[in-house]
């Protein structure tokens, strides 16, 4: 109980700012965030375990088409792992790049290898126990928010933070 309400807390802050983070995506291309998210406007989908990726996969149907409506956005799937040795992230990344057939997915999915802590207290996320979705623009603002699986009403007020000034 405590947990969702600090949660609910956050994700009414306008203070919240995406921190500074180098990693490579599948393809092997180097991003230090947010400066190098390509859209104006990032959809950014952060999951903490594996089988998260169902709610990722959750919103890809609503997502795609909406960005192909919306100039100036791109998405990104954001699997956030505890801090870890080289070799160590190497194999999960082939594992990860293996399992992906689409090229562009690969481009999307950039692994973060952190101590988490301080990135999910800089986000404002009380919790891992579901993936949470920022759009954030290259200035590291976090323009909207919410967890969980998609939704109507979750995708209605993406639709609206990606179309509002």
């Amino acid at each position: 109980m405590l947990a969702a309400l600090i949660l609910a807390l956050t994700l009414s802050s306008d203070s919240v700012r995406f921190p500074v983070v180098t990693s490579d995506n599948l393809e092997g291309r180097t991003f230090t965030l947010p400066r190098d998210f390509d859209g104006e406007r990032n959809v950014v989908f952060i999951a903490f375990k594996r089988e998260q990726q169902r709610e990722v996969d959750s919103w890809v149907p609503f997502v795609k088409p909406l960005l192909a409506r919306t100039p100036g956005t791109e998405y990104y799937e954001i699997p956030t792992i505890k801090r870890m040795v080289a070799p160590m992230r190497w194999m999960i990344n082939r594992g990860m790049r293996g399992g992906i057939d689409d090229r562009g997915a690969r481009e999307r999915t950039i692994t973060l290898y952190l101590d988490k802590e301080p990135f999910k207290r800089a986000l404002g996320i009380a919790t891992e126990q579901e993936i949470h979705v920022l759009v954030v623009d290259r200035e590291g603002n976090v323009r909207w928010r919410t967890a969980g699986a998609f939704s109507e009403d979750k995708g209605q007020g993406l639709a609206r933070a990606l179309t509002s000034p």
